[in-house]
């Protein structure tokens, strides 16, 4: 059975006072999570510290950090590397988000690199994939797509992957209001299996978490999470509220 997970993604948001609270009230609220359920909150770097501390002594709620970079040292000023991560306790790292690859310009090049750095030093990846609005506008979002994926996760060996989760994000979806049907949302998350089961086979591919990242929030969640494929989500905004992403929470326990 394939993990169900939710993923919190602060983006840049929060003091370390504001994370900290926000945090304890999650904690205070949380619902109990079985074996095959996750949560991941992925805070900005200043906060992974305190916030590792805060999830020390609590099962199945990990520590997730938003990016890394595609060395383990050197003179790279203000870049942090996936040892450092790892040494603050991060589990999971966020790689390819969309305002990455938009804002900073991450090629499947770099992505690549970030991956690899990540896997072998024991972090998992959550591996953002998802169109633009001009795309799915045309129809061409599942060869989009499978392109970034072929792109990114490829070259990786079965046992490599699992270690990784995909998050598809219509980008159309992020921030706007706007929320794929669940029916869309099935549809891209039955196309992403079928993609992996390509190259990994089937058997790989039912084992293969896959999130939705467009705007999933406390009043949608349940829907969306009731999907055959949609095994959680990734979220933003909704994050930011400790009764909104508990009841987000809620409904990945339940499904």
């Amino acid at each position: 059975m394939r993990k169900k997970i939710v993923a919190a993604n602060w983006k840049m948001n929060l003091t370390l006072e504001e994370g900290k609270n926000l945090v304890d009230a999650i904690l205070t609220t949380l619902p109990a999570i079985s074996e095959n359920r996750q949560v991941v909150i992925a805070t900005p770097f200043i906060h992974l510290t305190q916030t590792a501390t805060q999830l020390d002594k609590y099962e199945h709620i990990y520590l997730g950090a938003q990016n890394c970079y595609s060395e383990i040292s050197g003179a790279f000023t203000g870049e942090v590397s996936a040892t450092m991560l790892r040494s603050a306790g991060v589990q999971s790292v966020i790689i390819g988000h969309s305002e990455r690859r938009e804002y900073f310009k991450e090629t499947d090049e770099l992505l690549v690199k970030k991956i690899e750095k990540c896997l072998n030093n024991g972090l998992s990846v959550i591996f953002c994939c998802g169109e633009p609005l001009e795309i799915r506008d045309t129809d061409k979002q599942n060869d989009y797509v499978e392109k970034q994926i072929q792109a990114a996760l490829f070259h990786l060996t079965e046992e490599q992957l699992k270690n990784i989760v995909i998050a598809y994000e219509p980008i159309w979806a992020i921030g706007t209001g706007r929320t794929a049907t669940s029916q869309q949302a099935q549809e891209m998350h039955a196309h992403i299996r079928s993609v992996v089961a390509g190259k990994f086979g089937e058997k790989v591919a039912d084992k293969t978490s896959i999130l939705y990242g467009g705007s999933c929030n406390a009043q949608n969640a349940a829907e969306l999470f009731a999907c055959a494929d949609v095994d959680g989500g990734l979220i933003g905004g909704a994050s930011l509220k400790a009764d909104a992403f508990t009841t987000i929470i809620e409904a990945m326990v339940q499904s």
